[in-house]
């Protein structure tokens, strides 16, 4: 097994290395591409086989799993399907309920996004370009909320959701979503809107526009790339979260998230090895397809405004 991720680490390092070296673009006394592309390679061995092995023992049966563990290939006679459906179907039809899950959990991640835009976009806007007292600071405070754990916070909105008979909803969980997402969501918008030049927006003023119709009709349109890369990462963070999700949710299976409903598999000795897997790829493979459908808008959002900001 280690020799056949030796192999397979060379492999891919001369295939990213191998055509610089052919064309003469590396002089030897350089080393330190070559160890990069090296590095890079382990890298992606590091993080791509533990998920390919996670996927091939998802659509093994269990009988193949005890037989041969170390198997890193599946056989066409071995290939099934039956965890998967076995992860997505209701409890009442003998399965995990996963499928209800990632229900949940794409209300909350979708409704956690629209609420986070919507108060970080004009607060984002209004530290960017309104004067006001401690405005170079405000951008700090925001963040510096993120220095506290959110284990500190974890008692006190479990009691006062529970007064507020918010906990056990999803309503609640999306509360303390948004909140958690809003200042970075305003210090990374921020940026953005620092680099729209303003000589733009006073030309909208200039032709009747209010400082709101500026920001829906000028500074929006030109924001759109940061404006959806914030959205995609507030959708990743309010997908995985788990803490708070078992601490609001616990009793209330029906309204788990799929983070939650992933946990509890794992601590049942009931569940077989290949149910746990397919539960753990149900969890990760929609984020895959979103980061890499959305690669390119995700990266050059985060980085805007990084010149300024």
């Amino acid at each position: 097994m280690v020799w056949t991720l030796f192999v397979l680490g060379a492999v891919i390092s001369w295939g990213m290395y191998g055509p610089i070296l052919h064309k003469g673009q590396v002089q030897l006394g350089n080393p330190l591409r070559a160890l990069l592309c090296v590095g890079t390679a382990y890298f992606l061995i590091a993080v791509l086989v533990p998920f390919y092995y996670m996927l091939l023992l998802s659509v093994k049966p269990i009988e193949s799993l005890l037989e041969n563990p170390a198997s890193m290939i599946v056989k066409p006679s071995e290939f099934t399907l039956q965890t998967y459906v076995d992860v997505l179907s209701s409890t009442a039809s003998g399965g995990q309920g996963f499928g209800r899950f990632m229900a949940n959990s794409a209300l909350v991640a979708f409704s956690s996004v629209v609420l986070a835009l919507l108060i970080g976009i004009p607060g984002a806007y209004a530290i960017a370009r309104l004067p006001f007292i401690g405005r170079r600071y405000i951008s700090g405070v925001f963040l510096a909320a993120y220095l506290f754990p959110a284990i500190l916070m974890a008692i006190p909105l479990f009691v006062g959701f529970t007064r507020l008979g918010l906990r056990g909803s999803l309503v609640g969980l999306i509360i303390v979503y948004t909140a958690q997402t809003v200042p970075v969501a305003i210090y990374m918008l921020r940026n953005y809107f620092e680099t729209v030049p303003e000589a733009i927006e006073e030309a909208g003023l200039v032709d009747g526009l209010s400082r709101m119709g500026v920001l829906r009709q000028i500074s929006l349109k030109l924001a759109l790339p940061s404006i959806m890369s914030t959205g995609l990462f507030v959708f990743m963070i309010a997908w995985n979260e788990f803490l708070f999700a078992l601490l609001f949710l616990v009793d209330r299976r029906e309204r788990w998230t799929v983070s939650l409903g992933l946990s509890q598999l794992s601590g049942s000795v009931e569940i077989p090895t290949t149910i746990l897997m397919a539960g753990s790829v149900v969890l990760t493979l929609p984020i895959i397809i979103i980061f890499f459908a959305t690669e390119r808008l995700l990266t050059g959002g985060l980085t805007a405004g990084a010149e300024k900001g």
